[in-house]
């Protein structure tokens, strides 16, 4: 399975080759990988604190204190919305973080030339978690919730910032 997935990734690559490629390059499609793997890990840091409070580990989370906007974290997240999954849905979207660093990851600086599938399917990947993070921003909290969670927000701004980084190399790649 390792061979297979380093093969699919970065093809007869050797793995020290692979490591300087991706900790050493310095071209723009490397530095926007980095910063997705950087934003991801602050989603992943806001929803970890959620999922706590989504599996009872924390009973409750301090909010600001503002008049406007409204927070409440502990309505926000223990919504019927926020449960509709399943199961919480703070440890649904750590997944997708960590699908999103695993592919910003992946693959050599040039993947765009030898692997364009993979600044594509990066793309593909964190499109629905910026639509569905939108939807929780702009609909789920205003309009339903009548309330605003601070880690949720910050949450939603990774997920839109990690697609907008992934569009400079999937473009690249596509033209390719």
């Amino acid at each position: 399975m390792k061979q297979l997935l380093h093969r699919a990734t970065s093809g007869d690559l050797s793995p020290r080759a692979l490591e300087r490629s991706i900790r050493t390059d310095d071209r723009p499609e490397m530095r926007y990988r980095r910063a997705i793997v950087g934003v991801s890990l602050v989603g992943m840091a806001a929803m970890g604190v959620v999922t706590l409070l989504q599996t009872g580990i924390l009973k409750h989370l301090p909010d600001p204190k503002t008049k406007t906007p409204h927070f409440d974290t502990d309505k926000v997240n223990t919504s019927e919305e926020a449960f509709s999954y399943g199961m919480p849905d703070a440890p649904l979207t750590l997944i997708a973080h960590s699908a999103a660093i695993a592919l910003a990851a992946a693959g050599p600086a040039d993947r765009g030339e030898r692997r364009p599938w993979l600044p594509v399917l990066a793309s593909l990947l964190s499109l629905p978690q910026a639509a569905i993070a939108a939807k929780y921003l702009f609909h789920q909290m205003p309009k339903v919730d009548r309330a605003w969670c601070p880690w949720c927000v910050v949450d939603a701004l990774t997920h839109f910032a990690a697609f907008a980084l992934t569009l400079p190399e999937a473009r690249k790649a596509l033209r390719a």
